[in-house]
């Protein structure tokens, strides 16, 4: 409970408009590192989104044995993945096998408009690949036929070309061939959007190879990747492995951990940088305020309200900065996408971003109000009475 009198609210608020200029530098000064800190919260949260609804829980990923993080470089014979899509551990419906044999790669990858290709990523699937792949939706032309790609939402952001490079009709180059775009999909945000798909048999065809990289399950009812894994190792290939898909991410989620304690660790560094700024701000605003400060404690106000009322005068400020940056990030940073080494994603200005950028935006109004305000308060009154 306070037990002494404060300054009226208004007396703040009132002075945040006595000098206009200091105030609207000030606001630009902590808006800026606010809108840095949404920049690198939605980083960190377009990642973990993007690899979090990538992985489905009725999914289990046939791969080679220690690729359970690389299945680019994975290798298994059609032989032994037919004799996995075969056993009763898979879903079935109406005759139809849910398992997606892929063949999936990085690869240099060229559009009409490119004079250098660039590193993309390409996956040869079946038709087979949607009923298992169940986020992914044809949202422009059609399924690709012989010769043909079908483009995810953010393959051209992952090869640093505009949307038009890929645009149905257009031509792209990749393993020594020339492909038509046939349509465009969508996949709910998941790491999927960066790739380009084409039939596996003319990727197959175009490398030369006959095996592919991961074969893909729907685990029918009451069956577990842990069922499908004993099956592999001991019917199938000692050289092979099931990953539950849920597993495979978690797994991606955890060897980008350092990226993502890097962005924190720069969100700190932003805020540590946004709190000197306030700190010099504030030093001036106060210097500048000592006659005026000093005449209030003759009139009877207490250093701590003084205090107080210049803790008043900063929050509001760092208040209203966090709503413009919170304003201009949803504007123009949420949805923005980016390259990053799995392919791209979107920023994300979530609940956890806005909770984040806000609170640090106000943390740096309290605290940089802070130390100014005790530094004026030691002054006698005396003293602040003469001051110039």
């Amino acid at each position: 409970m306070i037990l002494f009198r404060l300054l009226p609210w208004e007396y703040g608020v009132r002075n945040l408009f006595r000098r206009p200029g200091r105030s609207v530098l000030t606001l630009g000064a902590l808006t800026l590192v606010v809108l840095l800190v949404f920049v690198v919260v939605g980083f960190v949260r377009g990642l973990e989104t993007s690899l979090a609804v990538s992985g489905d829980p009725r999914v289990v990923l046939v791969h080679s044995l220690g690729a359970s993080e690389t299945v680019e470089y994975s290798s298994i014979p059609m032989g032994h993945a037919a004799e996995v899509w075969s056993t009763s551990w898979v879903q079935r419906r109406y005759d139809t096998t849910y398992a997606s044999p892929e063949l999936y790669l990085g690869t240099r990858m060229q559009t009409e408009a490119d004079d250098q290709p660039t590193l993309g990523l390409a996956r040869g699937v079946k038709p087979a690949a949607l009923l298992v792949r169940r986020q992914v939706q044809i949202v422009e032309g059609r399924w690709p036929e012989a010769g043909e790609v079908l483009v995810g939402r953010l393959a051209a952001v992952k090869l640093g070309r505009s949307d038009d490079a890929l645009a149905i009709g257009k031509t792209i180059q990749f393993e020594n061939r020339t492909w038509k775009v046939s349509g465009k999909f969508a996949a709910q945000g998941s790491a999927f959007e960066s790739e380009i798909w084409c039939p596996l048999e003319d990727l197959q065809q175009a490398m030369k190879r006959q095996d592919i990289s991961v074969l893909a399950l729907t685990l029918a009812p009451g069956a577990t990747a842990a069922d499908l894994d004993e099956f592999c190792k001991e019917r199938v290939n000692l050289e092979v492995e099931a990953t539950a898909e849920t597993a495979y991410y978690a797994s991606l989620q955890k060897h980008y951990g350092p990226v993502r304690w890097l962005a924190w660790l720069m969100v700190f560094l932003i805020a540590g940088a946004g709190v000197f700024a306030g700190l010099n701000t504030m030093y001036g605003a106060v210097v500048g305020r000592v006659r005026e400060l000093a005449t209030l404690q003759t009139l009877g106000f207490l250093r701590r309200a003084i205090a107080l009322s210049l803790v008043q005068e900063g929050t509001l400020l760092a208040a209203a900065a966090s709503l413009t940056a919170a304003l201009l990030a949803l504007l123009f940073i949420n949805g923005l996408a980016i390259r990053f080494t799995m392919g791209a994603f979107v920023l994300r200005i979530d609940s956890v971003a806005l909770a984040v950028g806000c609170g640090t935006g106000l943390i740096l109004g309290m605290v940089g109000a802070l130390p100014p305000a005790l530094r004026a308060m030691r002054l006698p009154v005396v003293d602040g009475l003469k001051a110039v």
